[in-house]
C-alpha cells in the first residue's frame, strides 16, 4: 500500500490533524530517501554478488546505520 500526503484545495484547507499527518509522513519519507542516497553514493548495489536474502539483511543493517548517523 502506498500512503501519500494530503493536499489542500482552494475551498478546503487542511486541518491541524491532516497537517500533522503530512509532517509525520514526510519525516519517514526523508529517512528512507537519505538511506537510498547513501547507498547510491557508496555504490553498494552495483557490487553486491551474493544471495538476495543475505544482501537484504546487509542492506537493512546499512540503512539502519546510515539513518542512525543522520539523526545524530
Amino acid at each position: 500500500m502506498i500512503i501519500t500526503g494530503r493536499k489542500p484545495t482552494k475551498s478546503h484547507k487542511l486541518t491541524a490533524a491532516k497537517k500533522e499527518a503530512n509532517r509525520l509522513l514526510s519525516r519517514e519519507r526523508a529517512a528512507v530517501e537519505h538511506g537510498f542516497a547513501n547507498l547510491k553514493n557508496w555504490r553498494f548495489l552495483t557490487k553486491v554478488r551474493m544471495n538476495t536474502r543475505h544482501a537484504t539483511t546487509l542492506l537493512r543493517a546499512l540503512l539502519l546505520l546510515a539513518n542512525t548517523g543522520v539523526q545524530r
